[in-house]
């Protein structure tokens, strides 16, 4: 086995990389320099097969990813439209984000035939949870990032992926590899369970590629519909945009010989390919680019998603434990009560709704007030998040990209100016 590391390694993605290579007999395998620990196949993790594919490699959210668009506008244009505020409320008042929302507007696109004719006839019972999420953005590390380069141009950044369309495919495909009918419910593994592995040339094997193809395809409409809501809201053009998955299989040429390379949490970069990786809710991001050379042939033409988790959601959160109460719907209300039959004193005739809330059973290793006061001080507006995406949570983005200088370069600096993603309350089974 022939195994490329960037940065420090962490012994346990190592020992998850390398199972995962011996099962499928794979020649080649990458750690990229943000990877930790995932399910199976390590995220930051790249693997080269020849005659299989992973639905446990590619994950769960299939076509999860990173689009990032230039426009023409400048700080000084923002603040013209209102500043940063105002238009991250826009955001987040016309784009949906948590767990199996729906989008608030709802919008048409080729894909939604496309999965209502899919070729893998189980993918069109999914079609009506697929149009109804086109555009949702989900939550975890998912988010609309409105940012600043060194040229005072400003970018438009997302990340997420397939959402629940994606999510059912994987599960569909993990059930039907155990003998299980598509819509049943898989024995999910340890984390550090071998992988699940599909040969090519199967009714099975290519049935996923096909389906895993098209939840792709619904991934890139996403993240094309949620930046284009927010060029509409700042009535901008994308001057320039870079799009990559980074939880997907592509078959690829290596050192002359044809291999299915699946990437989770790795970003595609061949030299000249453009990708757009974000960094923790407080850093800046960046567009790079690959470059040709020993080291990135060596990577698989892989490179870093995000900076890389050094700190797990529960040690960052605490415990949390989500419990259903009943709130009162009148504006600017939010009362909660135990029961559904129980009535708001201050509105006793509005109806109450069910929403789940969090409730603190152990504290975590990150101060949450504290990272919001420090993020108001340096001037970024932060709509939602929490303590398990605070940025020391993560390692620092220049850090796992110097690891990575040989195989590609920096062409843009960009600084956040308006994060929004899903509050903390929110669980989210679509997010990688």
């Amino acid at each position: 086995m022939n195994i490329k590391t960037f940065g420090p390694v962490d012994e346990r993605s190592l020992k998850q990389l390398e199972r995962c290579m011996q099962a499928g007999d794979a020649d080649h395998g990458v750690l990229c320099a943000d990877h930790h620990p995932g399910y199976s196949q390590p995220i930051g993790g790249a693997i080269a097969y020849e005659g299989y594919v992973s639905p446990s490699g590619v994950g769960y959210d299939i076509g999860c990813g990173n689009k990032a668009v230039c426009t023409e506008l400048t700080r000084q244009d923002l603040d013209a439209l209102g500043g940063v505020d105002r238009l991250m409320r826009e955001i987040t008042q016309r784009v949906s984000f948590g767990m199996g929302v729906p989008a608030r507007e709802r919008v048409g696109h080729p894909v939604l035939e496309k999965i209502r004719t899919a070729e893998f006839e189980p993918q069109r019972r999914l079609a009506g949870l697929a149009e109804s999420q086109l555009g949702t953005v989900g939550s975890g590390n998912h988010y609309v990032n409105v940012m600043e380069d060194e040229l005072g141009r400003i970018w438009v950044g997302v990340h997420f992926g397939s959402r629940g369309f994606g999510h059912k495919t994987a599960s569909g495909f993990l059930a039907l590899a155990q003998g299980l009918p598509f819509d049943g419910h898989a024995t999910e593994g340890e984390m550090d369970s071998p992988p699940v592995l599909l040969e090519l040339g199967t009714e099975l094997g290519d049935a996923y590629v096909v389906a895993m193809q098209l939840a792709g395809q619904y991934a890139y409409a996403g993240r094309d519909v949620v930046v284009d809501k927010v060029l509409e809201i700042l009535s901008a053009s994308a001057v320039h945009e870079v799009h990559n998955h980074h939880n997907f299989a592509w078959q690829e040429e290596h050192l002359g010989r044809t291999y299915w390379v699946i990437r989770k949490g790795c970003t595609p970069a061949r030299p000249g390919q453009e990708g757009f990786v974000g960094g923790s809710m407080g850093d800046e991001s960046v567009i790079l680019e690959g470059v040709e050379s020993a080291e990135a042939q060596d990577s698989l033409f892989s490179t870093v998603h995000g900076a890389g988790r050094i700190m797990s959601r529960t040690q960052a959160a605490g415990r949390i434990r989500r419990r259903k109460r009943w709130e009162c719907s009148a504006r600017d209300c939010g009362r909660l009560f135990e029961s559904p039959e129980d009535r708001c004193p201050e509105h006793p005739s509005v109806r109450l709704r069910k929403v789940w809330v969090a409730e603190q059973l152990k504290p975590g290793k990150v101060d949450w007030p504290a990272v919001q006061a420090r993020l108001r001080e340096r001037g970024i507006v932060l709509v939602g998040g929490g303590a398990d995406e605070a940025p020391e949570v993560y390692k620092r983005l220049p850090d796992v990209l110097a690891a990575h200088a040989g195989s590609i370069r920096v062409k843009h600096t960009l600084r956040p100016l308006g994060v929004a993603m899903a509050g903390r309350d929110v669980h989210d089974p679509y997010k990688d």
